[in-house]
């Protein structure tokens, strides 16, 4: 998969500016039934928002890289405790410039 272009990921980060956060990152850190739900999430969305909470001692970019290339996914921007996650769908809802 190919990275996203700096036109491609401001793009994005408008997109995701006023989504609300689908997935909760916790002090269990990266489940099975966590990466289950970004999966979901990423089917049905295609830009999701990741929350990292105070009690998860990852770091944030590791968490990001990792959770993108479990799911094929490309981090849009990592910010504060927020990753944007974006993935091309099916039937692409999000048309890219």
């Amino acid at each position: 998969m190919e990275k996203l272009s700096g036109k491609q990921a401001r793009f994005l980060r408008g997109l995701g500016h006023h989504l609300k956060p689908c997935v909760m990152l916790g002090k269990e850190g990266l489940t099975e039934s966590l990466v289950a739900s970004v999966e979901e999430a990423l089917e049905i969305h295609e830009l999701i928002k990741i929350k990292i909470q105070e009690g998860c001692l990852l770091d944030r970019k590791d968490v990001a890289e990792t959770l993108s290339q479990r799911m094929g996914a490309q981090v849009a921007q990592v910010l504060g405790r927020t990753i944007l996650l974006y993935r091309r769908g099916i039937d692409p809802k999000i048309k890219l410039p």
